[in-house]
């Protein structure tokens, strides 16, 4: 008897196991298919993290190149920043005034406004609204470079994509994130300390030492650790939606328009599981 004889007259493991009927087949490969694109956009984007590390490991670094996108992503996104924090600090001042008003604790505005801004509002919005600018931009730079086959000439010419593109914005957007966020927190706070002067007559220096024996190193880290990771999700997702675009400028569109999803779900996501980690860090 051969080899090939023996391992056919061999019991198949699955054949132990009962088969789904038809039905249950067909569903289960249709529920596959739709989420096969998330699956490949996951692996893709990990590939790259992984290529991108390894060239830095490497020194493969366009120094000159990082410091551009550095500030392209950093110092153009400064208005939007300002303005989204500002209003954000604003907003949410009202807010709870109106509400703490009712229990007659408004004085404690400033805790509790510091508190929601330093720890997720500052992160989280100034990531979501120049996150999606930036990735966006990216997918549609580097898209349009693989749609007229600028990326395929730079392999030809021995070139790797991956530190002449790739790096340069990953270490751009891991530096930016977190200072654009620092800057954020303060003008948030501002924001807020202005409304509860005009509107509610509470003072400067009290809102002022109210956030300062309600909020640790701890709270303000927290926020900052966490743009780091959302700086890397922001990159690698436009990057890799970049390198994936396909059919002219249509595709480029189409790759924009996913980046700023990705990048929106990617955020809330990561957002959740680092709040949760840094809960059992920090406060236990």
């Amino acid at each position: 008897m051969t080899d090939e004889q023996k391992r056919s007259s061999l019991p198949d493991v699955w054949d132990q196991f009962p088969r789904l009927p038809a039905e249950g087949e067909r569903a289960l490969a249709h529920v596959g298919e739709r989420w096969r694109p998330i699956f490949d956009i996951m692996g893709g984007a990990a590939i790259l993290f992984g290529k991108s590390i390894v060239a830095m490991f490497r020194g493969q670094i366009e120094v000159k190149e990082t410091f551009r996108q550095t500030y392209l992503i950093g110092v153009r996104s400064l208005p939007l920043t300002l303005l989204t924090a500002v209003f954000t600090g604003m907003v949410f001042a009202l807010q709870f005034m109106v509400a703490l008003e009712k229990f007659g604790a408004a004085e404690t505005v400033g805790s509790v406004v510091s508190l929601a801004i330093f720890r997720e509002l500052g992160p989280m919005l100034t990531c979501l609204m120049v996150g999606s600018r930036v990735a966006s931009g990216i997918a549609a730079e580097l898209g349009s470079m693989q749609v007229s086959e600028q990326i395929d000439a730079l392999r030809a010419l021995g070139a790797d994509p991956v530190k002449k593109l790739v790096v340069p914005r990953l270490i751009a957007c891991t530096l930016a994130m977190p200072l654009l966020t620092i800057i954020a927190d303060i003008i948030g706070i501002l924001g807020a300390m202005a409304v509860a002067w005009v509107e509610y007559g509470l003072g400067f220096m009290y809102f002022y030492s109210s956030v300062l024996e309600t909020n640790q190193l701890t709270d303000v880290f927290s926020g900052i650790i966490k743009t780091v990771f959302f700086g890397v999700l922001i990159a690698l997702a436009g990057c890799h939606q970049g390198f994936q675009t396909r059919g002219g400028t249509e595709g480029v569109g189409r790759a924009t328009t996913t980046t700023v999803v990705v990048v929106s779900v990617a955020i809330f996501i990561a957002d959740f599981i680092l709040t949760k980690a840094l809960i059992v860090v920090f406060d236990r």
